[in-house]
């Protein structure tokens, strides 16, 4: 297997609370062989000089929609399946020129497209799928305009093909088999009102604790788990007691409801960039002015819910959830994070928590033998400057998925 070397680097393993210098690494094939503060004897590697840069691990945003190309979502209505995986084309591109070499998309995105980033047809980040999101009549996965009286067919336009519309705990559990059928590396279900969706209020109760557990318990059994949709305490209080094990959102937690979750080993994705870019910019795409004021109400409690977890011993995954032609800001939310945060805290959240998500400690969000080589270089430091992960990748010389690079401008 070929060798690929870095040298004169800093080094960046989020498990240390600060950059240290004086490392090599050593990449064999799509894993990490070595790394070491001395330097390394590979006669054969291929050497890439840092020049004094900062080496970290490629970033992982949690909470992702590669296959929601617009920001009003009823305007998928009109997009086909052709065109959406075109434009989900570009939208991952994006992602791991930024510097994402892994994300975890909560509602959309299927095992074909999974399959076609992972054969090299599709450039972009490594996928973790849901399938389709599922959730109750008039819930947050119900988009239907009101004089919509049936269902529609889950294969002619790209909103209904990423969200699915199923009631009682038998219906859930059919649907949940079948996204896992389709191949879902976990679940996501509704469990509140949302922002994007028209007539449900964010206070909104969705899915019924049997319904919930009927999820949950189908998920463990194939060895998998959900990940809720949920905004107020109740919401997230009735998902955590029925076994749900990530919360997305969570704006308006409590000290309670953050507690339960703590309790569980339980984990949240705060998503903060989404709500300031669509109170900048959403209503020019087509967000209507009673989505918007729902926005205002989980804009005021985002930086708050990160305080709350943080009391609360909850770790919280970096997860940005933008939509459409606002995916461009999915960097934003570590200049927004850190406002309450430390900034190796934002760089955790990112990495090594990420990581933890997915179930994939050894294997992502560290520097280390065994690890992918999931790998960037930055031009600095990012702890001194978080400002570095911005401009869409302008300050990543180098951008390694499984030991094969998106971007090296070192040569």
């Amino acid at each position: 297997m070929s060798q690929i070397l870095f040298r004169n680097l800093s080094l960046l393993d989020p498990r240390w609370d600060d950059v240290r210098d004086g490392y090599e690494v050593l990449v064999e094939g799509e894993a990490i062989k070595e790394v070491a503060d001395k330097p390394i004897k590979a006669a054969s590697a291929r050497v890439v000089d840092c020049g004094k840069r900062t080496l970290m691990p490629g970033l992982i945003d949690c909470h992702v929609h590669v296959f929601l190309s617009e920001v009003n979502i009823r305007n998928l209505e009109a997009v086909p399946l052709t065109l959406m995986t075109a434009r989900a084309s570009e939208l991952m591109r994006g992602m791991i020129d930024r510097g994402f070499t892994t994300v975890r998309d909560t509602g959309g995105a299927d095992w074909g497209i999974k399959v076609a980033v992972e054969s090299g047809l599709i450039a972009g980040p490594r996928l973790f799928i849901s399938g389709r999101a599922l959730g109750p009549t008039g819930g947050h996965s119900d988009g239907r305009r009101r004089t919509d009286n049936g269902a529609s067919c889950n294969c002619c336009n790209a909103m209904v093909y990423c969200m699915e519309v199923v009631d009682g705990a038998d219906g859930v559990r059919k649907a949940v088999r079948e996204q896992m059928r389709q191949g879902a590396d976990q679940i996501k279900i509704m469990c509140s009102g949302g922002v994007a969706s028209p007539y449900d209020p964010l206070d909104s109760l969705q899915f019924s604790p049997a319904e919930i557990a009927a999820a949950t318990d189908e998920a463990a059994a194939f060895g998998r788990y959900v990940l809720a949709h949920a905004y107020t305490p109740e919401a997230i209080t009735r998902a955590v007691e029925n076994g749900v094990r990530t919360i997305e959102h969570g704006n308006l937690i409590d000290a309670r409801s953050a507690g339960l979750l703590a309790s569980k080993g339980g984990f949240m994705i705060a998503n903060l960039v989404t709500y300031y870019t669509m109170k900048e910019r959403a209503a020019q795409f087509g967000m209507t002015a009673e989505m918007l004021a729902k926005n205002d109400i989980v804009l005021e409690g985002g930086l708050k819910s990160l305080e709350v977890c943080k009391q609360a011993g909850v770790e919280v995954g970096y997860g940005s959830d933008l939509l459409g032609q606002l995916q461009v800001e999915q960097s934003r939310e570590f200049i927004y994070r850190a406002e309450v945060l430390k900034p190796i805290e934002v760089v955790r959240q990112a990495t090594t928590v990420a990581a933890k998500i997915l179930r994939q400690e050894d294997k992502l969000g560290v520097v280390a033998p065994g690890a992918l080589a999931d790998l960037i270089v930055v031009d600095g430091n990012p702890l001194k400057k978080l400002e570095l992960f911005l401009d869409q990748g302008a300050h990543l010389p180098v951008i390694m998925k499984a030991g094969k690079f998106h971007k090296n401008a070192l040569g």
